[in-house]
C-alpha cells in the first residue's frame, strides 16, 4: 500500500504504526505536505479551526477516511460534500471520555462549592465563609449518553447521590439504568439538581436549551455544558442566570471562542472554561494508540472503528 496518510502528529512521534503508507505531516500550516489528491487517510488537525481542518478536503480525490481526533464530528461535515461516495467518517471515541468526564466532575463540584468566589477573595485577602451546596444528595440528568455521558455516571458513582438520570436520542437500558429518550426531558428537567450537557451537535440538538427548557430547570439548579455551545441558546440562558435563579458551569460557549466584551463573563452564577475538555495530558497517548489501531486496520483492510457515517450512504 503506497497511498499518503496525513496526520496532525509527526510519524516517528507515533510508536506502531503499521508499514505501507506514505506518512505526511500536516497540522493545519498554509502549505500542504504533498497533493492532497494522493491522501487516502486523512487525520484532521486537533483544536483548529472548522475552515482549517476541511480546507484540503475538496482536492482529496483519493480520500477514502476522515478521521477526528475529537469526539464531535460538527467541525468537519461542512467540507463532506465535496467528497466522493463511500468515504468514511471516523470519531475519536475513547480518547476524551477520562477528560472530559474529569472536567465536568470538577466544574460541578467548583460551582456548587463555590471555588470561583473563594479564588476571588483569595485575592482580596478575605476569609469567606459560609454553607454551600454539596453534590451529596442530588438529583443529575445527563442529557447525551454516549460514552463520555457514561464516563461522568462512572465518576459521579462515589458521590452518594440520590439518583441519576439519563437521556439519550433514543430509550434503552443499560448496567447503571434505563436511558430514557428526548422527548422525556420535559418531565425530568424539574427533577433535578444538576443537568450535565454532553450530547452531539445535531439537528435536533441545537438550541435544544431553550428558554422552555431553561424554564422547567427547578430554582438553584446548575447547569453544565461540556458538549458544543450552540446546544445552548445563550440568549435564554443569560435571562435566567441574570435573574439568580439558576446557574451555569460552560466548557463550550455560542459563540466560541467567547470575546472578551461578552456579558457570559460577568454574568452572575456563570463559570466559564475555554473549551478545555479535552486537551489534558490523557490526550495524546490515547490519540496515538487509537491512530496506530485504525491505520493497522485500515492497511489490512480490516473494519474500522467509529465509523460515524458513510458519505453517499
Amino acid at each position: 500500500m503506497t497511498a499518503d496518510v496525513w496526520l496532525p502528529i509527526p510519524a516517528d512521534e507515533i510508536e506502531g504504526l503499521p508499514e505501507g503508507p506514505n506518512y505526511r505531516f500536516w497540522n493545519g500550516g498554509p502549505d500542504f505536505p504533498a497533493d492532497p489528491a494522493d491522501c487516502a487517510y486523512y487525520v484532521v488537525p486537533y483544536m483548529k479551526p472548522s475552515d482549517v481542518g476541511v480546507r484540503p478536503l475538496p482536492r482529496m480525490t483519493s480520500l477514502e477516511v476522515v478521521q477526528t481526533l475529537s469526539a464531535g464530528i460538527d467541525h468537519v461535515q461542512p467540507g463532506l460534500k465535496h467528497l466522493r461516495p463511500g468515504v468514511r467518517l471516523c470519531n475519536a471515541r475513547g480518547v476524551h471520555e477520562a477528560s472530559t468526564a474529569e472536567l465536568t466532575l470538577t466544574l460541578i463540584l467548583a460551582s456548587l462549592r463555590g471555588i470561583p468566589d473563594f479564588v476571588r477573595a483569595q485575592d482580596r485577602g478575605a476569609w469567606l465563609g459560609g454553607f454551600r451546596p454539596a453534590l451529596a444528595d442530588k438529583t443529575v440528568l445527563i442529557v447525551g449518553y454516549g460514552s463520555i455521558g457514561a464516563a461522568i455516571e462512572d465518576r459521579l458513582a462515589p458521590f452518594e447521590l440520590a439518583r441519576v438520570a439519563r437521556v439519550a436520542r433514543s430509550a434503552r437500558t443499560t448496567a447503571r439504568g434505563p436511558v430514557h429518550p428526548l422527548t422525556d426531558l420535559p418531565a425530568l428537567l424539574p427533577e433535578a439538581d444538576v443537568v450535565v450537557l454532553s450530547t452531539p451537535l445535531t439537528d435536533a440538538t441545537r438550541g435544544l436549551v431553550d428558554g422552555a427548557f431553561l424554564a422547567r430547570m427547578k430554582d438553584g439548579a446548575l447547569l453544565v455544558n461540556v458538549a458544543r455551545g450552540p446546544v445552548v441558546d445563550t440568549k435564554a440562558l443569560l435571562a435566567e442566570v441574570e435573574t439568580g435563579r439558576i446557574t451555569a458551569a460552560l466548557d463550550v460557549t455560542d459563540p466560541e471562542p467567547l470575546p472578551a466584551d461578552h456579558p457570559l463573563w460577568r454574568a452572575p452564577g456563570v463559570l466559564v472554561t475555554p473549551h478545555v475538555g479535552g486537551p489534558t495530558s490523557a490526550f495524546m497517548p490515547r490519540a496515538k494508540r487509537l491512530l496506530v489501531d485504525q491505520l493497522t486496520r485500515f492497511v489490512n483492510r480490516e473494519p474500522l472503528r467509529n465509523v460515524i457515517l458513510t458519505t453517499g450512504a
